[in-house]
């Protein structure tokens, strides 16, 4: 597949702004496309970082060599956050100069940089491939197991480029920043970290395992957040009527990366791994849908002291919906009864129960559809599939 040609569903800011996103969602290759034209500052280069280290200055004499409304490209801007306060500087002067300022961590601008742009440039995010964006090259089976990073689908041996990419990321964004002294127990880490992939994070627990302390854990949580590798999905209270857990569930930003991170053995079950990584690829796609629709929305997931849990909350302008997953071919009675709980909380969302079966049902007032057929029918800026 040609990956570099499929039309991404990424809504374009008309003023500058920031497009961040893990190493290999396409941000550079997407942007490049669509600003053929554009003066493109590719801050990877070791030869380019050299000459805005030796004169940071040169880039204010640049820009202002373009023509009124140009637009300029700095590529991986946490490499030299320094910029920023000279892209600062270049938008005040309200020459219409259209900045996209991509980046692949978000570690070293939260102090540097972000903040000093004071709102002149939105905060944007690509995501690895949504199944619409793929139309009829998207397949179910081959998504769950190796993901949609754009970079994997020019591989022969998908599995073996996303070791690869893991294996790089650990060490150009984390060894090459000197992020952390030794990279073996933070990998050993991220092993550990894959197995809480769609489940409650507790970091305690993660502490115990990897034989480090907690406050190490922390610190390296907040690591792979910045690097954009997972993220945390909250809790939904609002309006609470039973008593709610506060700890949030943990996703890696990809399923194919969450695979290639994850250790297995005889012991391990696939129905579990398969499981999380369905979780996982349905939250990817709920992730990319709320960040390319122009309305805002949450996401959230929703459990009780008492046990009941439903995986995702997707909460916004264009609706309230509650949706519960499961890796079975069929529909339990037991499957629905955490929807119908939430439901009688919440009368005024939607439920959707979506799981690996052909057929779409209406079961008590929730819809019942496969996974697949929601996948395909997920389109930004239109309300999720299974509405009334």
């Amino acid at each position: 597949m040609n990956y570099l040609h499929i039309k991404r569903l990424f809504l374009e800011p008309r003023q500058s702004y920031f497009l961040f996103g893990p190493r290999g969602t396409g941000k550079s290759t997407m942007v490049e496309r669509r600003h053929p034209e554009a003066l493109l500052i590719n801050l990877l280069l070791p030869d380019v970082r050299r000459q805005y280290l030796a004169r940071p200055e040169s880039l204010l004499e640049i820009v202002r060599a373009q023509p009124v409304g140009k637009t300029i490209i700095l590529d991986e801007i946490q490499k030299m956050p320094e910029l920023l306060s000279l892209v600062h500087l270049l938008i005040e002067e309200k020459k219409d100069w259209k900045f996209i300022l991509t980046g692949s961590s978000a570690r070293k601008l939260k102090q540097k940089g972000v903040d000093l742009l004071g709102g002149r440039a939105l905060k944007k995010t690509l995501h690895p491939f949504m199944a619409i964006e793929l139309g009829e090259q998207f397949r179910f089976e081959d998504a769950l197991q190796f993901g949609l990073l754009p970079l994997r689908f020019a591989s022969q041996e998908p599995l073996a480029t996303l070791s690869t990419y893991v294996s790089l990321y650990l060490d150009e964004e984390v060894r090459a920043e000197g992020i952390v002294r030794h990279i073996e127990p933070f990998a050993r880490f991220l092993e550990v970290l894959s197995f809480s992939h769609g489940s409650i994070l507790n970091i305690s627990n993660i502490s115990r395992e990897c034989a480090i302390k907690r406050s190490t854990i922390d610190s390296w949580m907040s690591i792979v957040e910045d690097l954009l590798i997972t993220y945390k999905i909250p809790v939904f209270n609002r309006r609470a009527k039973r008593a709610i857990t506060t700890q949030p569930k943990l996703y890696f930003f990809d399923v194919g990366v969450y695979r290639a991170i994850r250790p297995t053995s005889l012991l391990d079950s696939p129905s579990e791994i398969n499981g999380a990584a369905l979780e996982g690829m349905i939250a990817q796609h709920l992730r990319a849908w709320i960040d390319y629709t122009k309305q805002s929305h949450q996401l959230y997931f929703w459990r009780t002291k008492a046990g009941l849990e439903v995986d995702f909350i997707v909460y916004g302008e264009l609706g309230f919906w509650a949706i519960e997953v499961k890796n079975s071919q069929h529909i339990h009675p037991g499957d629905l009864r955490p929807l119908q709980h939430f439901l009688q909380d919440y009368p005024q969302a939607q439920a959707v129960m979506l799981y690996r079966g052909n057929e779409r049902r209406l079961v008590n007032n929730i819809v019942c559809m496969p996974c697949d057929d929601f996948l395909q029918s997920l389109i930004p800026n239109e309300v999720l599939p299974g509405s009334d």
